[in-house]
């Protein structure tokens, strides 16, 4: 069992006080208002801050792409990594506009993680390091930590993840990942249910089943949301990928992304279904499936204008207003 810290109630209640003291009704500003809260909880403090925002991108590759899962062969993850580092993807633009700074962690790219369907995907000391490079991203003082990933095939090893954690076959949690068409689909369908039945002994432990299905830049993910936890950052979770990643964490322990929220819901056919799994809603839904980060940047920015009303706006008593009627 993980022994985890909570957040700090104190500071949540002075937050809830604070935003009831605003010239607006109560509640009227919504889920901005529930992300002031939350933040004011893991931040320890009745006025969160949203200055040192970090978005994290985590690359690795993943054996099962040579069978066709990707409408995008693996050499793509590398280059992708490139274009993060020269400023051109839409992640770069997005952190850009939240004011965030943006990392970019390349795990043992020419080195792709076993294929699933004839072995264990990553070693055990392969998962240690994979783990602890997550670990590593975060220290105390961020004020949010927004984390995605880039790699080809990963949608592929984050439905057999889903799988293996909330159960069901490759037709309830695979989609079109980047593109592929229905031979593609029935491929990396195929993929999955060989991959569960090759493991499925194994499956009932929720680290094994990250080690034996999924990828460095998953275990990454899982280390990081660890991390965050441990550090009291608040953390918000990009797309399928991401969240089936942070998802073995809730596995195995029932509030271990209670400082988390899921960015957007993507496009992507089990991404809805793993937030509803996760009892977990979405911020936004915008169609999105584009991974790196990119839905949690952008949700970023509603961090901003949550933190911007609860820190700025006036009291009824400040502003000379009247409150409701006793």
């Amino acid at each position: 069992m993980l022994a985890l810290p909570s957040p700090r109630e104190e500071a949540r209640s002075a937050a809830a006080a604070r935003q009831d003291s605003l010239t607006k009704p109560r509640g009227a500003l919504g889920r901005l208002e529930e992300l002031a809260l939350w933040l004011a909880a893991w931040q320890g403090r009745a006025i969160p801050q949203a200055e040192r925002i970090r978005v994290v991108v985590f690359a690795g590759n993943h054996g099962i792409a040579r069978r066709g899962v990707s409408a995008y062969p693996a050499t793509v993850t590398a280059q992708m990594v490139g274009n993060f580092q020269a400023g051109g993807a839409a992640i770069n633009q997005l952190a850009r506009q939240a004011g965030a700074e943006l990392k970019v962690v390349a795990l043992s790219l020419d080195r792709p993680t076993g294929d699933f369907t004839e072995a264990t995907a990553l070693a055990e000391a392969e998962l240690v390091a994979a783990l602890n490079a997550g670990l590593k991203v975060v220290e105390p003082g961020l004020d949010l930590l927004c984390l995605g990933e880039m790699g080809i095939g990963n949608t592929t090893s984050a439905a057999a993840l889903a799988a293996a954690l909330f159960g069901g076959d490759a037709a309830r949690w695979a989609g079109v990942g980047t593109g592929v068409d229905d031979a593609g689909i029935a491929r990396k369908r195929a993929v999955i249910d060989t991959g569960l039945a090759l493991h499925r002994t194994a499956l009932g432990d929720p680290l094994e089943a990250l080690r034996r299905l999924g990828g460095r830049e998953l275990a990454a993910i899982a280390g990081a949301v660890l991390a965050a936890r441990l550090a009291r950052v608040p953390v918000l979770l990009d797309g399928f990928a991401t969240t089936a990643a942070a998802a073995v964490l809730a596995r195995m322990a029932g509030k271990a992304l209670d400082h988390c929220m899921i960015a957007h819901v993507s496009a992507e056919a089990g991404h809805r279904r793993l937030a509803d799994a996760l009892q977990m809603r979405p911020l936004l839904d915008l169609d999105m499936r584009l991974g790196e980060a990119s839905g949690a940047a952008l949700a970023a920015l509603l961090v901003r204008a949550a933190v911007g009303c609860h820190a700025g706006m006036a009291t009824f008593g400040e502003a000379g207003v009247s409150n409701r009627s006793p």
